[in-house]
Order: structure tokens, then C-alpha cells, then sequence
């Protein structure tokens, strides 16, 4: 292993590194971001990077708290890219770390432009998006040759908390598997409007909480049921919405044995 880390490029002072730590397991770390953890003077994280995962930084890595979360005081998204020019013009090893990857509704481009604009050194670490991994750990593929060649990922919430502009009716018709991301507060709205541009009420809906996690947490339910079953369960963000035939095969391929238990039929991941 230290072989292999050996032949990572050097974090150099004065860099920033935008790195991906994937949907939680600890496992689904990349090698340039168990690296990056390492060497890093300064890390700057967001609310979904568990604590298990800041615990590999270095003895002297200082964590400084960048989170939003819906609903709750959180900086602002410049400060936080002015943050890291500033970070990094003192000559510090800097990583931003966000769950997921960073450029898959994470806001990353927004950094590495304000970086870009104030020639500040940056390299990009791609991670496993919770819309890939969480779907594997909760035994429903992406893609399944008998029933999709096509995928579409939508945020559930645009940037002032509201349902997103998207054109509904498009991705209604258009995608046979839907991939929600912090749509929960929206589902009973985001369910109507697939329903009203075509989707059957009875198409199989998964909603996957602290996906890859020990408490994951995976309810079956359809279109039509949805938003009660929501509001009924134990299931909290965040969570992934997941649309279409693929959820049926989560009975026979789900392999992940949770700590936690789903409400209303649905099984744990």
C-alpha cells in the first residue's frame, strides 16, 4: 500500500485539493484521498463526511466546518471559496472535502473557479456519488440491460429550497429510472408531477437513508404511496429517491446488512 500511495503526486503547499469522499463507507475512499486526509494542513469539510473519515487526517491537520444543510445556518458559498484562496495564499496544504463527488451536486466548479480566478494551484479528486454507491449497497442497479440504457440524476431542491425548474414532463416520458437527490422534503410534490406527466401510480419507488452506512435504511414503496410512506416511516435525510423498474430487483440483489431496520414493508439494505 505505501508503494502505491508513493506514486501519488505530491500535495504541494499553497494547493488546494477538491476531493470526493463518496456516500460514507470508509471503503469507498479513493487512494488520492486517503493521501490527500494524510498530508493535508487544513481540511475543509462539509456535513456529510463522517467523523470516522476526518479521523484519518494527520495529527496536526486543522478541520475547519464549511456544512449546509436544508433548513439550518450555514456559511456562504463564497466565503467558503474565499476561504480556501485565502488558505492556500498562506501557503497551506488545502482539502475541501465533500461528501459524494464534488462536481455532482456539490458545488465544486463554483470553488474551483473562484481558485481559478485568483491562480491558486487546485486538483480535482473525483468520488463515488451517492446516485452510483448507494444504489449498489442497497441492491438496485442503475442499469439493468432488461429494463434501461438510460439514467437521469435530479436534485430535489434548487438553490432557494424549492422544487428545481427542471422540465418534469421531459424526464417523466424520457428516463426509465429517475435518481433523486435531496428530494425528500419535496417527495410528495416531485411524485404528483411524474405521475400527472405519465408515470404509472404503482411504478416501484426506493427511498435509501445514510446510504452505505451502518443505519442505512432502504423503504420499497410506489409512486402513489410514496409521500405517506415518507411521512409515516423513521426515515430521515439524507436520502436518495430512486424511480423506476430497477427497484424490483432489490430483493434479490440486496447483500448490505444494515444495523437499521426499514418501516412499512421495506427492507433494510
Amino acid at each position: 500500500m505505501e508503494n502505491i500511495l508513493s506514486k501519488i503526486p505530491p500535495f504541494e503547499p499553497g494547493t488546494v485539493w477538491l476531493l470526493g469522499a463518496g456516500p460514507g463507507d470508509l471503503g469507498l475512499l479513493t487512494l488520492y484521498a486517503i493521501e490527500g486526509l494524510r498530508q493535508a494542513d487544513v481540511l475543509v469539510y462539509d456535513a456529510l463526511v463522517s467523523r470516522e473519515i476526518l479521523e484519518l487526517t494527520g495529527p496536526n491537520c486543522v478541520l475547519e466546518y464549511a456544512g449546509k444543510r436544508g433548513g439550518k445556518p450555514s456559511a456562504a458559498q463564497q466565503d467558503i471559496s474565499e476561504r480556501l484562496v485565502t488558505l492556500a495564499m498562506e501557503g497551506k496544504k488545502v482539502l475541501r472535502l465533500k461528501g459524494g463527488d464534488p462536481y455532482i451536486f456539490g458545488r465544486g466548479a463554483e470553488e474551483v473557479l473562484t481558485l481559478k480566478a485568483n491562480h491558486v494551484p487546485f486538483r480535482v479528486i473525483p468520488g463515488i456519488s451517492a446516485g452510483v454507491g448507494g444504489l449498489a449497497y442497497a441492491g438496485i442497479p442503475l442499469t439493468y440491460r432488461a429494463v434501461n440504457s438510460a439514467a437521469t440524476f435530479v436534485t430535489g431542491h434548487d438553490a432557494n429550497g424549492e422544487i428545481p425548474s427542471v422540465n418534469w414532463e421531459h424526464i417523466s416520458k424520457g428516463s426509465p429510472v429517475i435518481v433523486i437527490y435531496m428530494g425528500m422534503k419535496h417527495i410528495d410534490e416531485i411524485t404528483k408531477k411524474l405521475m400527472h406527466f405519465g408515470r404509472p401510480a404503482d411504478e416501484p419507488v426506493a427511498i435509501i437513508a445514510n446510504a452505505t452506512l451502518s443505519n442505512q435504511q432502504v423503504l420499497i414503496t410506489t409512486l402513489s404511496t410514496a409521500a405517506t410512506d415518507v411521512a409515516n416511516s423513521t426515515l430521515k435525510p439524507p436520502a436518495l429517491i430512486v424511480v423506476g423498474k430497477v427497484v424490483d430487483l432489490h430483493d434479490q440483489l440486496g447483500w448490505f446488512a444494515s444495523n437499521a431496520t426499514a418501516t412499512l414493508g421495506g427492507h433494510s439494505g
